[in-house]
């Protein structure tokens, strides 16, 4: 029998090698075919004499990347659809659909047949869940090889008995630690905590996990033998009761209770280690067909799956362009910024030459390089020949003839028009025609620094966020005669490097600050208040928010927050463009007090020396009489700080800044964290309804300014019942959706 996805040999010993290696994918996903054809292979293996046992690998480099999250989609879309018809049907119907891959894997446990898993390479979700249900695992001995159960970082959890075979084979705490956090796993890691057998040389993978068969691996899951004792202790033991109790603490202090998986994983663990294995798996299914069901599963598995995979793969870029294979990358500045794009570069293999003004300046920004790389080498991340590798693609100069030949030149030096314009000219004298040129300014409008270019249809913005090796969002921005070729460079540019790119046109902050310093500037009107700061940033983190808008101002300088305003009193010559309130605030901070944030260590935080932690200055709370905490409304803290932001990527969207709603939602969790569980800052929106969102704005905005104001594109979807993603549609003209 021949199958489309897998391969099936048997060789003399009677061991079938079942290689899955679809075609036409990069990397293999299960997906209804995929699963069909398993459930027959292992009717084919139980039903055959001749066939001891199985090993099951993958033909590619990876072995799985898990489940196809399109075919997800496709349920919740079709209970959607029958949900308003018959809701208990659509329910049912659910709920037999989530179970299929739980009963095709457990079929394969209680085969009768041995079956061995052997990892080659990434093996994610669904894929490490099979791993999990055949009877040995062997993992290659290599650095691409990371096995993890990650699904609830996308609002969903391991369905397919993840949950119950994990804290099976290892003691509860890792088990809980795993699965709420979504953790990679080494070859190491994995064995230390009893999810795998044996790890094997790469070459001798197969062999390994064929002999596992030949010296006669019971085909019984060790839950399925009589006298079967959880690792640890059980759930009412001396260890569970030193347990459960803090994890479930724990779990509320990490997620506020905004993510229902992470709180369905504790559930299905503790109710599920109680009863008999199968009774197990059919609460994890009851609870996984529940989760399915929330807001949060929807919009996360969209945007942070869906959205993040189709902007990696260049959603955004323009048909018919040639890819751009980069010989050689220039970067003017060696700075912070300009030393850090020259890390990314050289770490994804293209040659650099990193210029500044003189040869000591432009060393030192290869040396933040050596820096980083040091210090992945000294944590074991990387191997000290790959770091001569790395250090050996940089080559610093102050000598503009040395960028010759750069295909793209990325600009990041001083924020300031005239310096840019200078190293604008410069550059372009010495490169090739069709050579693209760059700005990472953070504040300038491109339009305006392609006056500078003597070929503006090659210029371009590419704003990256600081730590730029850290940070994983990349705008690019369209000046008004950026043209394809420009686009399409600065795309493949930052596939290249592995971040994602958004498509922004051209405006005062772009799309992100925008929305950044409206977080920071409500923080700062709560502050004037009285609001106590402590709950100002509890109430940011209780919201969703990774980091506090006091914290995050310290981060990136109160004193660069004061620069901005002062220039945009400036050079929009109206005081009413900045708060006056809010300005003297800063420079209360700045001027009076020597408070410019984390860097001087002194902002609104106090920075002692480590290990000490970071806490609030306690001369906060003289500068405004303060509200009594009891007084304050937490909710509505929290509802301030994530509306303000929503409402201006909304008007981003309205002034076609921004136009597909991916790249709102996905650039807004990427930048700065917007509370991932709602999707993104157009998907909350969308989550709580137009019409319930202009209605809340309305609220907000008697009682706290203009700054709440819906815009009329909010205003007229709310009448028109629409939502951003039905206005906006990406995929209208038939782009089509593909997980892998």
């Amino acid at each position: 029998m021949s199958y489309t996805n897998f391969i099936l040999d048997i060789d003399a010993d009677g061991i079938a090698l079942v290689t899955w290696n679809m075609p036409d994918r990069s990397m293999n996903v299960f997906t209804e075919e995929v699963m069909r054809e398993l459930n027959a292979i292992v009717d084919q293996v139980a039903g055959d004499a001749a066939i001891k046992g199985a090993v099951i690998t993958s033909g590619k480099d990876t072995f799985s990347g898990g489940a196809d999250i399109t075919m997800l989609q496709k349920m919740l879309t079709t209970f959607a659809a029958e949900k308003g018809k018959d809701v208990e049907k659509a329910t049912k119907a659910l709920f037999e659909n989530a179970g299929y891959m739980t009963g095709l894997f457990r079929k394969l446990e209680t085969s009768g047949k041995p079956w061995v898993s052997a990892i080659n390479g990434t093996c994610m979700g669904g894929a490490f869940e099979l791993s999990l249900a055949c009877h040995g695992r062997v993992a290659a001995d290599s650095d691409k090889v990371r096995m993890a159960l990650p699904e609830v970082k996308i609002g969903i959890f391991p369905g397919a008995g993840g949950t119950q075979r994990v804290p099976r084979l290892t003691d509860q705490q890792q088990a809980l630690q795993m699965l709420t956090s979504g953790q990679n796993l080494s070859p190491q890691k994995a064995k230390s905590m009893g999810l795998i057998h044996e790890i094997a040389e790469p070459a001798k993978l197969v062999e390994t996990a064929k002999a596992m068969i030949r010296n006669g691996l019971k085909p019984v899951a060790p839950w399925d033998e009589k006298g079967f004792r959880l690792p640890g202790g059980q759930i009412y033991s001396p260890a569970g009761f030193n347990l459960w109790p803090p994890a479930i603490a724990i779990l509320r202090r990490e997620t506020y209770g905004n993510y229902p998986a992470a709180a369905a994983i504790l559930k299905c663990v503790y109710e599920g280690l109680l009863v008999p294995f199968d009774t197990a798996l059919r609460i994890e299914q009851r609870y996984f067909t529940e989760i399915m069901q929330t807001k949060e599963a929807a919009a996360m598995i969209r945007s942070l799956f869906v959205s993040l995979q189709e902007l990696n793969k260049g959603a955004r870029r323009p048909a018919g362009v040639p890819e751009t294979k980069f010989k050689k990358i220039g970067i003017l500045g060696a700075g912070f910024m300009g030393a850090g794009i020259a890390y990314v570069t050289a770490r994804a293999g293209i040659p650099v030459v990193l210029l500044d003004r003189d040869m000591e300046s432009a060393e030192k920004g290869k040396a933040h390089s050596d820096s980083l790389v040091s210090d992945q080498v000294k944590k074991g991340r990387a191997k000290p020949e790959e770091k001569d590798k790395l250090l050996s693609l940089i080559t610093p100069t102050a000598d503009y003839a040395d960028l010759a030949g750069c295909d793209l030149v990325v600009e990041a030096v001083f924020e300031d028009s005239a310096v840019k314009k200078s190293a604008t000219e410069q550059a372009e004298a010495v490169l090739k025609s069709s050579a693209i040129f760059a700005s990472n300014t953070s504040t300038i409008p491109i339009t305006s620094l392609a006056k500078n270019s003597a070929r503006p249809k090659n210029f371009v913005g590419i704003h990256f966020f600081s730590p730029v090796d850290k940070m994983m969002l990349v705008e690019i921005i369209l000046g008004k005669k950026t043209g394809d070729k420009a686009l399409a460079t600065a795309i493949d540019f930052v596939r290249a490097i592995k971040k994602t790119p958004i498509v922004v046109n051209d405006t005062r902050g772009f799309y992100v600050n925008r929305c950044v310093l409206r977080y920071m500037s409500e923080a700062y009107k709560m502050l004037i208040e009285g609001v106590p700061a402590p709950m100002i940033e509890n109430a940011a983190k209780a919201a969703g928010m990774p980091v506090g808008p006091l914290a995050l101002t310290d981060e990136t300088a109160i004193d660069l927050a004061q620069k901005i305003m002062k220039q945009t009193i400036r050079d929009l010559g109206d005081k009413a463009a900045v708060d006056p309130r809010q300005m003297a605030l800063i420079n209360i901070m700045v001027d009076d007090h020597g408070r410019f944030g984390r860097k001087n260590g002194k902002g609104f935080y106090d920075y002692p020396a480590k290990p000490a932690k970071k806490k609030l200055w306690p001369g906060l709370k003289d500068l405004y009489p303060q509200l009594a905490p009891g007084k304050v409304d937490y909710e509505e803290l929290q509802q301030r700080l994530l509306v303000t932001i929503a409402l201006e990527a909304a008007r981003v969207m309205e002034e076609g800044i921004v136009t597909d709603p991916r790249e709102a939602d996905v650039g807004s969790i990427l930048a700065f964290g917007f509370a991932p569980y709602t999707g993104g800052a157009l998907s909350y929106i969308d989550g709580i309804g137009a019409k319930r969102f202009v209605k809340i704005a309305k609220g907000l905005q008697k009682k706290y300014g203009a700054e709440f104001k819906a815009p009329k594109l909010l205003i007229d979807l709310a009448e028109k019942g629409e939502t951003f993603y039905e206005r906006f549609n990406p995929y209208a003209k038939g782009d089509v959706k593909q997980a892998a």
